[in-house]
């Protein structure tokens, strides 16, 4: 029985292994059949011969594709919301087109609104008689009569001028899109992609596009030529911008105490004291003789000349504070020069309250929020302004602006002071100074315009440009559907310019500017636009 038993046992496990071998042929017979795969919780099929040496590729994954952002399309684009092209961005609306600014910055208004440089600097001619024009005679009128000089009084006119005009700040530029232009040898910008400040892809078409930043946000990225700047002027290696300037501001200053004061010394004493000053129930102008003994309290600051605004109620703004190698387009940079700044700041005070009649009970009122930026890198446009156009008093057949003040070279830490290089009696702008050279539909506002460095003194006024801006935008509107700004002709300008002066009041004809160049050589002229001749300095010796 046990025999039988284990005999049995062999015949179970030999009829088991025939089943099992059985069901396998079967299964590979199967071509055709595609079981589930292990996580259905069905069987895996099984291999065939030639899988150990051939495996099946396998698919790969699918990826989802990134959304395309969504596309707005406006007549004009501004990149950044410095004030100076806020006129073109209000012109341009004015005459009906689609305008909107898109702001690296953190906040609106740049130079003015958060740098807070309040005290404005009037364009006149040789004779003393006012050059501004157009819109920013408000503000320029607001100022001088003591109606416009706190920060709230700047917000609310630079609301007004922006009123209705789209504005997002805090975005980042991601990509611009650059095709062939309509003139030959140009590229046009066609659109540019952004993110918002909520992290939001966005994209921008535009007919226009606006350079309205101090650290040419748009330009920067664009295959533009960079021009000298002050560095080749004083023979550095390395780029160097004019200082920045850290905006001073106090408190409870007794104003008519601190005017009388110093009006009141015999003219001597005064000198000795205070050096060359001027003050009145408004400004106050020089002071050297204070801020001179001032030492700082390391080389990146310097204390100059003051130039100073009485803003009522014993508040009162200085612009003299200058910060030296500073790199707009570098926020580490930035954040380093506001430091330093508000570092030297009760130094100063403590200087003042000591040196200043009026000034025993002064505080410090604040801080802005970023350094007033003078300089950043100049780029060459149509046409590139020069020391003896301004001297010479030139006006041009496509002049968008009519201006004039000294070539005031602030500032850098290859000389403190600065220096003037000339001043002029007044001189036109040329729309081709806006134009970005290389591009069909970049313009360059404010800060940005075209201009050698040397003359770059006297052009980056904010008078000078404020009215080119205006401008600007109002061509833009009168030549939609018609014309590009770039292929405006001399014949198109004397019915251009009569409708700027008969629907903007700007006037660009029929004024002349006087010529201190006349009977200069060609060298004279050319060491003079290099700056190897100083004009104060060289003028009263050539008449000799």
């Amino acid at each position: 029985m046990r025999g039988k038993k284990k005999l049995l046992g062999i015949g179970t496990i030999v009829v088991a292994l025939i089943v099992v071998l059985a069901s396998a042929q079967w299964l590979l017979k199967r071509g055709d059949d595609k079981p589930e795969s292990a996580a259905t919780g069905s069987a895996s099929p099984l291999p065939s011969a030639s899988a150990s040496t051939a495996p099946t590729p396998t698919s790969a994954p699918t990826q989802t594709p990134t959304p395309e952002p969504p596309t707005e399309t406006v007549d004009v684009a501004l990149i950044g919301s410095e004030i100076e092209g806020m006129y073109l961005a209000r012109a341009a609306a004015d005459a009906g087109l689609t305008v909107k600014v898109i702001d690296p910055r953190d906040k609106v208004g740049g130079q003015v609104l958060q740098g807070e440089m309040l005290f404005l600097d009037e364009t006149k001619d040789a004779a003393g008689r006012s050059l501004v024009q157009g819109l920013s005679k408000e503000l320029f009128s607001g100022f001088l009569n003591a109606k416009i000089r706190k920060l709230p009084e700047f917000e609310a006119y630079y609301a007004k001028l922006a009123a209705g005009i789209p504005i997002e700040s805090g975005i980042k530029l991601d990509k611009v899109e650059a095709a062939p232009g309509r003139t030959a040898g140009e590229q046009t910008i066609a659109a540019v992609a952004y993110t918002d400040k909520s992290g939001a892809r966005k994209r921008l078409k535009a007919s226009y596009w606006v350079e309205n930043s101090d650290f040419a946000a748009l330009v920067s990225r664009l295959q533009a030529v960079r021009m000298p700047g002050l560095e080749a002027f004083y023979g550095q290696s390395n780029i160097e911008y004019m200082s920045a300037g850290f905006m001073m501001k106090f408190k409870h200053v007794d104003w008519n105490a601190f005017m009388s004061g110093i009006n009141g010394l015999p003219d001597a004493e005064r000198n000795k004291r205070f050096g060359c000053c001027t003050v009145s129930g408004s400004f106050a102008i020089g002071l050297t003789g204070v801020t001179s003994a001032y030492k700082p309290s390391n080389d990146r600051v310097f204390l100059r000349g003051l130039n100073a605004v009485n803003q009522r109620d014993g508040d009162v703004l200085i612009n003299a504070l200058l910060v030296y190698t500073v790199d707009p387009a570098n926020d580490a940079s930035v954040a380093e020069a506001m430091e330093l700044g508000k570092k030297e700041m009760p130094r100063i005070l403590d200087h003042f309250r000591k040196s200043y009649p009026g000034w025993g009970q002064a505080e410090l009122n604040g801080f802005p929020s970023y350094p007033y930026i003078r300089e950043y890198n100049h780029y060459e446009t149509d046409y590139v302004l020069k020391v003896s156009d301004m001297l010479g008093g030139r006006m041009f057949y496509d002049n968008v602006s009519i201006s004039g003040y000294p070539l005031d070279l602030q500032g850098t830490s290859a000389n403190k002071w600065g220096i003037e290089m000339g001043r002029p009696d007044k001189y036109g702008m040329p729309l081709r100074s806006f134009l970005l050279k290389g591009y069909d539909n970049v313009v360059m506002a404010g800060k940005n315009v075209g201009s050698s460095a040397i003359a770059y003194g006297s052009a980056r006024i904010q008078p000078n440009t404020m009215m080119a801006a205006e401008a600007i935008g109002f061509l833009m509107g009168q030549l939609k559907g018609g014309k590009k700004l770039k292929e405006l002709t001399e014949s198109d300008w004397p019915q251009l310019h009569a409708d700027l002066l008969a629907k903007r009041q700007l006037k660009f004809t029929g004024v002349t500017g006087t010529n201190y160049l006349a009977g200069w050589t060609a060298d004279e002229l050319r060491k003079l636009d290099t700056g190897e001749i100083n004009y104060p300095a060289y003028a009263p010796k050539r008449k000799k």
